[in-house]
């Protein structure tokens, strides 16, 4: 509950650091495939193959030389997007001759993992417009009975949504959902409309406009969700339950973005809080808190994300790779549009430094950047109560993609 519902501290505080010396080749060699090979260093050599096929193309720019710096390291400060009511089942329907041609969109997904022989493999289909099914999947002779698979139907209908899971590990059962106040992007007067409304309004001469305005009752500027999730094991006999509640700004805020969040575990005691703000167009930050009522013990952790800008790049460089690619998509991953108009004004993104801090001294430092066509991420943990490993995990990763 914790994962799905904090995503902005997640990113800012649990980033991984790299340990050993890590290598990353990948290729979109056809617009439905794509595949990556990895190799590491960490005393023992390993690595990994991973192959992806998507039913629909995937039209996005891949080489590591045309795409910004951003696309890989995006921002982990994201803005949630004004609710939207679902696309009506009619928008999906494809006729032919009087018969219906159109198919769900699937999306599989493979990784073995070398010399373990560990295999993991993910299965996504798209039900409707508001329903997908994943099931994923890893064997391996370590865990019991050779693997696990999980079965995940989720549903999203805009002002709520609920996840229904299976797992054969310990035949888990369970169920989530979150509640999203306010006006309901369903009904009629809501001010919102959906992408495909919009897209049907677009073709008419001033419809898309009726199409907005139509019944607006002012834009949305923040928003208040509540979630529960509960789970039960068959086999162990044992359950468990959690709940959650996330207050946000929305993009039309006219003050700074921030974002907070709490959850509780009553069966286990655990009570965890977090609050993240965007403080500057290039730094962000969070802390969260963690505490246990039964056993009182406690935990706090502070993090960092500052972008920097190099200024006066080269000009060709840049055409290469703004040229011909608008980058829509990504930057919308980036989550400032500031950030991305200075680099077009003439400030190259060269890096991003993410830092964390927690109450017993541990420090973790990464640092992303670009070296010509690759981009590299190098980090280290720190001790600062010193000792004989007081500096640890340093670690360089470098990736590289056509």
């Amino acid at each position: 509950m914790h994962r799905s519902k904090a995503p902005i501290p997640r990113s800012l505080l649990d980033f991984p650091t790299p340990h050993g010396l890590r290598i990353h080749i990948s290729s979109l060699s056809t617009p439905h495939f794509a595949s990556s090979y990895t190799l590491a260093s960490t005393g023992l050599l390993s690595g990994s193959l991973s192959y992806l096929y998507a039913s629909i193309p995937l039209p996005i720019p891949s080489a590591t030389r045309s795409l910004p710096l951003p696309a890989f390291t995006p921002t982990s400060y994201r803005h949630l997007l004004p609710l939207r009511p679902p696309d009506p089942p009619w928008w999906w329907e494809i006729w032919h001759a009087g018969r219906r041609i159109d198919t769900r969109d699937a999306l599989l997904y493979g990784r073995l993992y070398l010399p373990n022989s560990t295999l993991e493999a993910l299965y996504l289909r798209r039900l409707s417009p508001t329903s997908q099914v994943k099931i994923s999947a890893v064997s391996d002779g370590r865990l019991p009975n050779g693997g696990s698979v999980l079965a995940l139907l989720a549903q999203d209908r805009g002002k709520w949504s609920a996840e229904y899971m299976y797992s054969t590990d310990s035949a888990l059962l369970g169920v989530r959902g979150l509640w999203n106040f306010g006006p309901d992007p369903r009904e009629p007067g809501s001010g919102v409309v959906s992408k495909a409304v919009e897209e049907v309004a677009a073709m008419v001469p001033g419809g898309g406009r009726e199409a907005r305005d139509g019944g607006t009752i002012g834009e949305q500027v923040s928003r208040f969700s509540a979630g529960a999730e509960v789970y039960y094991g068959l086999l162990n006999q044992s359950g468990g339950m959690s709940t959650g509640v996330r207050f946000t700004t929305l993009p039309a805020h006219a003050g700074f973005p921030y974002t907070m969040t709490v959850t509780l575990n009553p069966l286990m005691g655990n009570l965890s809080s977090s609050y993240s703000v965007k403080a500057g167009e290039l730094l962000s930050l969070s802390s969260k808190f963690d505490f246990n009522v039964y056993s009182y013990e406690s935990e706090v952790v502070t993090g960092m994300e500052l972008w920097k800008l190099r200024e006066g790049g080269g000009k060709d460089e840049r055409a290469a790779r703004e040229g011909g690619n608008t980058f829509a998509g990504i930057e919308g991953k980036v989550g400032a549009a500031s950030l991305d108009e200075e680099r077009k004004n003439g400030g190259e993104v060269a890096g991003c430094l993410k830092a964390r801090l927690d109450q017993r001294g541990s420090v973790s430092l990464l640092w992303e950047g670009r070296l010509k066509e690759l981009v590299y991420s190098c980090g280290a943990s720190i001790d600062l109560r010193g000792g004989k490993d007081m500096i640890s995990g340093v670690g360089l990763e470098v990736q590289y993609s056509s």
